[in-house]
């Protein structure tokens, strides 16, 4: 029997996840049916997360809803990825993404 031999492995691509990655100040702005629970829906995709939003602005225009979403912290993939979910709701019709500047955040060290 012939010696196990070490697999070669890929290199690895980018963790777009990591928290050490460039985040930055986004801004989503939706068009939506003015549906009584889709507010909610939209704002439990960010609370699924553990993020609280910088601002929210809602307005009705006749059967149509408004959104104007603000949120700071997140890497532009992550944005991305929160947009997808909102596109994929009932009843919403167009969701466009903005980045509003980009800031790079330091991880805390605690005091020691």
């Amino acid at each position: 029997m012939p010696p196990l031999e070490a697999v070669a492995t890929a290199t690895t691509r980018a963790d777009v996840w990591h928290t050490a990655n460039a985040h930055c100040r986004v801004q989503y702005q939706m068009l939506a049916e003015a549906e009584p629970d889709l507010l909610c829906r939209a704002l439990n995709l960010f609370a699924l997360q553990g993020l609280t939003p910088r601002h929210v602005h809602v307005e009705r225009l006749d059967d149509l809803l408004s959104l104007d979403i603000g949120l700071d912290g997140l890497s532009w993939h992550r944005a991305q990825v929160i947009a997808e979910k909102l596109r994929n709701l009932i009843g919403m019709c167009s969701v466009d993404l903005q980045s509003v500047e980009f800031t790079r955040v330091e991880p805390i060290q605690a005091a020691g």
